[in-house]
């Protein structure tokens, strides 16, 4: 695939200037080796970009580059016959960058040192790798990026839409409760904290004899040793001092009467420097090469002296020595029962001092824990009736707008509900869940998304639930891969206006077959595949003014001047 670059510019009917004053997100999608591609440079402009192109073009390959940037996994398969390895690397403009600084510091990696981040995955024959602005990472952290990077969507990509924990952030998003949220959170797990502590508490009332036997022996024992971990290098040093005194005493003389004797080093350098001396009166001027001579021999004198105080001062008294070695031996038992260092030996003992003291004082300590309980329990209800007041005012107002953006793609009488459902006990969430039921047919009870077949139903209203939370979403580029399957027409035409609108707070990249959604595009690309050299290979190209024109007539079934005005009015009424 190659790709020419586009401008930023748009052509006429292509759309609002205002989208240049819109944060891009992706600026940067490099492609090498994928499928039918052998090379795709694509830098992406603000808005809605549109991607169009027959089946079988190509177009699929931006898909899963874009899911191979937020951790998916791959094989070999996907190579380009004949390669070693294929590459994609996004570059992504970070808006607000600390959320994405959190997780690489989770992980380890330093922050961007400017608002941009470059993902980059290789798939070899072998080995896959990626990389974070050049650093090495693991698929789990890029899977973590990716989450907070690019929200994707086709035909069968919805469970986030389906999962009711998300469900319950959407709307708590829309409530604008994200403080409350947090604050009930923390409530939540100072209140678990305590109670898990107040139950393990009241377990250890059942603690045996034999068990506090153990802890005070342990305790006793331990103390009774009266540990310096400080101490423990000195203590070992002296202890092998005096266990090899007789080797260091006879080692120490034998060095001191080898320099000392008749026949030792400093008699034979005394005679040298009577030579010297001879040397120095003969000729003066040798004296600067001599010096040394007289500095060896007082050093080595010195070092006789050591010595020799040394073996004298090694004279240890056996009664010494076996203290020392008693010594040493109760720190070995103590570091293999409680070690293996003094500092772990001196942890057991104060973690069997606490738990002993938790076992005598239990009652006192239940009493203690208990009021706090009750206190932390009274401030996880004020923060959860809180946070349920905000949802309970913004439930049925988020339902009333989803609803209304679902007239708008083709449900004229359909319904949307967000009933919030009061849990048995307090959740880490609140004290309330939520799940979106839809009910596309008049007459018909709503069912909750999870149980809507129709892959074209649960794309738009997907579609919907964007549109409604387009200001809270802080997901900044959005990618639907052919959500408009299955619709035509006016329907069509509206998920179009959906994706534009959309493209007005955030970056949209929209893969479709419909006109009516491409003439929407503040951008639009084609892909097309082509043979050269008895290789097939995809490429990628902008279109504006009559090339643009050209390719709404080919999605529309080509065909003369009534084709091409049906086009042309497509691009007016977008604009």
């Amino acid at each position: 695939m190659v790709f020419k670059k586009s401008p930023l510019a748009v052509d006429s009917a292509a759309g609002p200037c205002i989208m240049r004053g819109i944060p891009r997100m992706l600026t940067l999608l490099k492609i090498r080796n994928l499928a039918l591609v052998d090379e795709l440079v694509w830098e992406l402009g603000p808005g809605l970009i549109g991607v169009t192109g027959e089946t079988g073009a190509g177009k699929s390959v931006i898909v899963g580059a874009l899911k191979l940037v937020l951790g998916e996994r791959a094989d070999k398969s996907l190579i380009r016959t004949g390669e070693d390895s294929c590459t994609v690397e996004a570059v992504f403009e970070l808006k607000d960058p600390r959320e994405i600084h959190a997780i690489l510091e989770d992980g380890g990696l330093p922050p961007c040192e400017d608002t941009q981040l470059i993902v980059r995955r290789v798939i070899g024959q072998s080995a896959n790798r990626q990389f974070v602005n050049d650093s090495p990472v693991t698929l789990s952290l890029l899977k973590r990026l990716g989450e907070h990077l690019v929200d994707l969507h086709g035909p069968h990509d919805h469970q986030s839409l389906l999962s009711t924990e998300r469900q319950l952030s959407m709307l708590d998003a829309y409530a604008g409760a994200e403080s409350a949220h947090l604050a009930y959170r923390e409530a939540y797990r100072s209140w678990r904290s305590l109670t898990a502590e107040l139950e393990d508490l009241r377990h250890a009332e059942s603690a045996s004899e034999q068990e506090i036997e153990l802890l005070r022996h342990q305790i006793g024992e331990i103390e009774a040793a009266r540990l310096t971990p400080a101490d423990e290098q000195d203590l070992e040093d002296r202890w092998r001092r005096s266990t090899n005194s007789s080797r260091l005493v006879e080692n120490a003389a034998a060095a001191a009467a080898a320099l000392g004797g008749e026949d030792g080093v400093l008699s034979r350098l005394a005679d040298i420097q009577r030579l010297v001396r001879d040397l120095e009166k003969l000729d003066p001027s040798i004296r600067e090469r001599t010096s040394p001579l007289e500095a060896a021999f007082l050093e080595l004198q010195e070092l006789e002296n050591n010595l020799a105080q040394y073996a004298e001062d090694l004279d240890i008294d056996p009664s010494e020595a076996a203290a020392l070695e008693e010594r040493v031996n109760l720190l070995e038992t103590l570091k293999r029962k409680y070690g293996p260092t003094l500092a772990d030996v001196a942890a057991r003992r104060d973690s069997a001092a606490a738990r002993l003291d938790t076992i005598e004082n239990r009652e006192d300590k239940i009493e203690s824990l208990e009021r706090a309980v009750a206190e932390r329990r009274a401030a996880l209800d004020a923060a959860g009736k809180a946070l349920t007041k905000l949802r309970q005012k913004a439930a049925p107002k988020l339902a009333k707008e989803i609803a209304s953006q679902l007239k708008d793609l083709g449900f004229k009488q359909s319904s949307f509900e967000s009933p919030l459902a009061t849990l048995a006990d307090p959740g880490p969430q609140g004290f309330e869940s939520v799940e979106f039921q839809f009910g596309p047919n008049p007459g018909e009870p709503s069912l909750p998304l999870r149980q809507i077949a129709s892959s074209g139903e649960i794309s738009r209203v997907m579609l919907a639930v964007k549109s409604a939370l387009a200001d809270q979403d802080d997901t900044p580029l959005m990618v639907f891969d052919e959500i408009d399957a299955n619709v035509g027409g006016e329907v069509a035409r509206a998920v179009g206006r959906k994706m534009a609108a959309l493209g007005m707070r955030h970056q949209v990249v929209a893969i479709t077959h419909f006109p009516q959604v491409a003439a929407t595009a503040s951008l639009h690309f084609v892909v097309e595949k082509e043979v050269t050299g008895g290789r097939t290979r995809s490429r990628l190209f902008p279109v504006q003014g009559e090339t643009r024109i050209q390719e709404l007539v080919r999605m529309l079934g080509g065909g003369g001047e009534q084709a091409r005005a049906m086009a042309a009015s497509l691009l007016t009424a977008a604009d």
